[in-house]
């Protein structure tokens, strides 16, 4: 059973950092691509960034290139979301995925002073 548990949330004033992790289960992590998706308050879902089976590439959203560095660890099957310069406009719930779908049950994001 695939399993995606996100970690790393809370709140942090504009400027600052925060690093989420999702630690996967129940399937081969190292054989898919996976990506973090995010939806603010109101809003639907939406695509931040993508990185390959190897980690080698990534790809961002145009919102948060430059800010936000995606990265895995095949070897503990973890996922990475470094953010830096966060805005108010990030706040959001962050969900990583895999490319068949599979969602977690989110960790919050708060910016604000």
């Amino acid at each position: 059973q695939v399993q995606l548990v996100e970690s790393g949330g809370g709140l942090v004033q504009p400027g600052g950092s925060l690093r989420l992790s999702c630690a996967a289960s129940g399937f081969t992590f190292q054989n898919y691509f996976m990506g973090w998706v995010r939806q603010a308050p109101g809003k639907g879902l939406e695509w931040v960034s993508s990185i390959n089976k190897k980690g080698g590439r990534t790809n961002y959203a145009d919102s948060v290139g430059g800010r936000f560095i995606m990265s895995r660890d095949n070897a503990n099957s973890t996922l990475y979301l470094q953010m830096n310069d966060l805005k108010p406009e990030d706040t959001a719930v962050y969900y990583c995925a895999d490319d068949r779908g599979h969602r977690g049950q989110g960790t919050q994001v708060t910016v604000s002073s």
